[in-house]
């Protein structure tokens, strides 16, 4: 697997494969929910992905909102493909809300809304929230036939 797989804690973090992407809990969370789609082509930009990877990545945007809106209800989703320190195609997609969500004894705020996401910002979560967190998502993406 690509480094920035690896970065993003492959395959510990693994949510969801894809035919070309992985979906991965992303370990810092600015926001409740906040994953990696990385992109398992030997690519270092956008436009040298695969054909069928680049399609592919509709259903698995579609896929991930799915999961986070079912899990999260978001009121705004953002997918943010810096590619500054990982060199390896990869969004980092961040479920956006207007009021705090709760989740396994936790109330958490999206600090930054309205306006753009601060990825310096990392929610408290505890190991325990972190592991709920991981196992929820997983078992959503399992229930649409993603695993």
């Amino acid at each position: 697997m690509n480094a920035t797989a690896e970065k993003f804690g492959y395959p510990a973090s693994l949510l969801a494969r894809f035919g070309h992407w992985l979906v991965l809990l992303r370990p810092a969370q600015p926001t409740l929910g906040s994953l990696v789609l990385v992109c398992a082509d030997p690519a270092r930009r956008l436009g040298e992905i695969s054909a069928a990877a680049s399609g592919e990545l509709q259903s698995a945007a579609a896929r991930i909102e799915q999961v986070l809106s079912g899990a999260f209800a978001f009121d705004k989703i953002n997918y943010l493909m810096l590619m500054m320190v990982d060199p390896d195609v990869h969004f980092h997609v961040l479920p956006r809300y207007q009021a705090p969500r709760e989740f396994a004894g936790g109330r958490f705020e999206d600090a930054a809304w309205p306006g753009p996401p601060d990825l310096a910002q990392q929610l408290e979560l505890s190991d325990e929230q972190r592991e709920r967190l991981a196992a929820d998502l997983r078992r959503r993406f399992q229930a649409l036939g993603q695993a």
